[in-house]
C-alpha cells in the first residue's frame, strides 16, 4: 500500500480588499478538492493607519494581513462571538484624534460595546495584548512625536502589539488566527517574514520614479530627491540684503523666500531639492522609529487618503506606464529581500498558483519579485502541478494606466512573468552597481518567448465588458496563455465576477485529477 501523502494545495497571490471579495470562491475550491489553501500577502503597504504604526513602531505593513485574517473568520448564524470578533478587529477609531484616543482606552479597559458577546477568556487574552500595545505607545511618546489614534484599525493595533510582545510577525498572525478560529487548512502568509519595514519604488517608462506604495497607488507630492539634486553648497544663496529663511520644523510654517532683483533665480529643480532637504531636516528633529536621513516620503503618515482616488486611470493619471517595481532601504537604495521560506514551500507543494484580482503593481508584483518566488513558480511542472492562473481585473486603475495608454491583458501577463524573472536576477536591461544580484543581467525579459511566459502564467480568466482591460486572445495564445471567459454581474454599476461562474472556470482549469488521487491515497486505495 502506498504511503498517503498530503493533497497538493492552492496558492493565491493577492492583496487586501479585492481578493477578500473572492475568498468564498477560493474556499469552495479548497473544499471541493479537499486540499489546503495559502494566501500570500505583501507587507509593503505604507498607507492608512499602517503608516502611523510604521512611523512610531517600525515593522511591516500589516493592514492587508489583518484584513484577510478577519475575512477568513468562519461565518455563523448561531455563533454571536464570531460576528463580535469580526466587528472588533475590523473596527476603526474616530477620525478625531482626541475622540479616538478616548475610544481606544475604553477598548483597552474592556468597557467598549465591541466586547459584547465575546467570551471572558478571549476578551482577557485580547485585552492583554491591547494593554501591552498601550504601554508601548506610552513608552514611545515624546514632545515631538505622539501616536495619532485617528482612524486606527483595532485589528492592526492587535497584530502590532502581538508582534512586539512575541518578537515575531508569524506568531502574531498565528495568535489572531487562533482567536478567530480560522481553519487550520487555510493559511495567511506574509510575503516577507520580518520585523522590519519594507518599502517599494516604481520606475516609470519615462525614467521617473515613485517611492512608497501609497504614492504609487494614490496621488502624492514628489517623493524623493531629483536625480540631479543641487547640493546645498551649490544652491543659490540669498543676497546679503535678503533675510536668511528660518529652518523648517514641524512647528513652524514653511518659509517664504521673497526674491529681489539682487537674488539669483532658483530653478524649479533646485527649489524641489531645497524643499526636500528642509523636509528631511524637519523629520530628523522628530524622534520616531524611522532612521535619520530616511526619505521624507517614507516618514509621512498617510491617514486621510481615499482608495477611490485611484479607482480609475482617468483620475490622477501617472505620467507614464510603470515599467518595474523594486524594494528599497530607507535611503532609497534598491535591495533584494528573500521571500518568506514558508511561501516557497507552499508554492512547491501546490497544484495551482492563482494570481488574484487587485492592484497589479502593489498587491501582486511585490510578492513575485522576492528572491525565491519566481524560481519556485517556474519549477512547478508536470500534469499534476502546471496551472498558473491569472484572474484579470474587471477595471483599470491608476497603476495600470495612464488612460491614453492602458495596460492590456497581455501586458498584465508580461508584467507577472517579468517580475518572476527579476526575482531570479534576470533583468530586461543591464543593471548598474557592483551588487552580484543586480549585476546579473541575463537579458531574459519574457516578452515574446512562449516557454518563458508559460513558466509563470498558463491561463487567463477574464470578463468581457466596458472598462475591462483589452483581451487579445491571438496575442495571448502566441505567448502560450489559454484564455477562459466567464460571465459577470453588475454590482453598484460595476462589473464583477459571478462566484459560481468563477468557481466553475477555476475548477475546470485545475482539473479533477489531483483531487481524485488525494482521496484515493487517503482511503488507502
Amino acid at each position: 500500500m502506498d504511503t498517503p501523502r498530503p493533497p497538493r494545495g492552492i496558492v493565491v497571490f493577492g492583496g487586501g480588499t479585492a481578493t477578500n471579495s473572492l475568498v468564498d470562491v477560493f474556499e469552495n475550491l479548497r473544499e471541493s478538492r479537499h486540499c489546503s489553501l495559502q494566501y500570500i500577502i505583501p507587507i509593503s503597504d505604507n498607507g492608512g493607519s499602517s503608516s502611523e504604526l510604521i512611523r512610531v513602531f517600525g515593522g511591516p505593513g500589516i493592514g492587508d494581513v489583518r484584513s484577510r485574517l478577519v475575512r477568513l473568520i468562519p461565518p455563523s448564524k448561531t455563533d454571536a462571538e464570531s460576528a463580535s470578533l469580526k466587528s472588533l478587529f475590523n473596527h476603526r477609531l474616530s477620525s478625531d484624534p482626541h475622540t479616538a484616543r478616548s475610544e481606544w482606552l475604553d477598548i483597552v479597559e474592556g468597557r467598549h460595546e465591541r466586547w459584547t458577546d465575546i467570551s471572558s477568556e478571549k476578551r482577557e487574552l485580547i485585552r492583554s495584548i491591547f494593554n501591552h500595545m498601550n504601554m508601548e505607545i506610552v513608552k514611545r511618546a515624546r514632545p515631538s512625536s505622539v501616536f495619532n489614534f485617528a482612524k486606527a484599525s483595532i485589528g492592526n493595533l492587535f497584530l502590532t502589539g502581538a508582534r512586539l510582545f512575541t518578537g515575531s510577525l508569524e506568531s502574531a498572525i498565528y495568535l489572531l488566527s487562533t482567536i478567530c478560529a480560522v481553519p487550520s487548512t487555510v493559511a495567511t502568509l506574509p510575503a516577507i517574514n520580518s520585523n522590519f519595514t519594507h518599502h517599494i519604488s516604481a520606475g516609470l517608462e519615462d525614467g521617473s520614479q515613485i517611492t512608497g506604495q501609497n504614492a504609487i497607488s494614490h496621488p502624492s507630492a514628489p517623493t524623493s530627491l531629483p536625480d540631479t539634486a543641487v547640493p546645498i553648497s551649490e544652491s543659490p544663496s540669498p543676497a546679503p540684503s535678503t533675510p536668511i529663511p528660518t529652518p523648517f520644523t514641524s512647528t513652524t510654517p514653511t518659509p517664504t523666500i521673497i526674491t529681489t532683483p539682487a537674488t539669483p533665480l532658483v530653478t524649479p529643480r533646485q527649489e524641489d531639492a531645497q524643499n526636500v532637504l528642509r523636509e528631511t531636516e524637519a523629520h530628523d528633529r522628530i524622534e520616531d522609529a524611522t532612521l535619520p536621513g530616511s526619505l521624507p516620503s517614507l516618514r509621512k503618515p498617510y491617514l486621510t487618503f481615499s482608495k477611490s482616488d485611484s479607482s480609475s486611470p482617468h483620475t490622477n493619471d501617472l505620467p507614464a506606464r510603470i515599467s518595474r517595481i523594486w524594494y528599497i532601504n530607507p535611503y532609497g537604495h534598491e535591495i533584494y529581500p528573500l521571500s518568506n521560506p514558508k511561501v516557497v514551500t507552499a508554492i512547491s507543494h501546490s497544484v495551482s498558483v492563482i494570481y488574484s484580482i487587485g492592484s497589479l503593481y502593489t498587491s501582486l508584483i511585490p510578492s513575485l519579485v522576492l528572491r525565491g518566488v519566481g524560481q519556485a513558480i517556474a519549477a512547478l511542472a508536470g500534469a499534476a502541478a502546471r496551472r498558473k492562473i491569472l484572474i484579470l481585473n474587471s477595471t483599470l486603475d491608476r497603476e495600470t494606466g495612464p488612460s491614453r495608454d492602458p495596460l492590456t491583458a497581455a501586458d498584465f501577463v508580461r508584467a507577472i512573468a517579468r517580475a518572476c524573472a527579476e526575482s531570479q536576477g534576470h533583468f530586461a536591461t543591464p543593471r548598474g552597481g557592483d551588487d552580484d544580484v543586480g549585476a546579473e543581467a541575463a537579458g531574459a525579459e519574457p516578452n515574446g518567448d512562449v516557454d518563458e511566459v508559460r513558466k509563470y502564467v498558463t491561463h487567463l480568466v477574464y470578463l468581457e465588458g466596458p472598462g475591462v482591460p483589452k483581451v487579445d486572445k491571438a496575442e495571448l495564445a502566441a505567448l502560450g496563455v489559454d484564455c477562459v471567459r466567464v460571465y459577470g454581474r453588475r454590482v453598484d454599476g460595476m462589473l464583477c465576477y459571478d462566484e459560481a461562474g468563477l468557481v466553475g472556470a477555476l475548477d475546470a482549469i485545475i482539473g479533477k485529477t489531483e483531487a481524485i488521487r488525494s482521496r484515493r491515497n487517503t482511503s488507502g486505495q
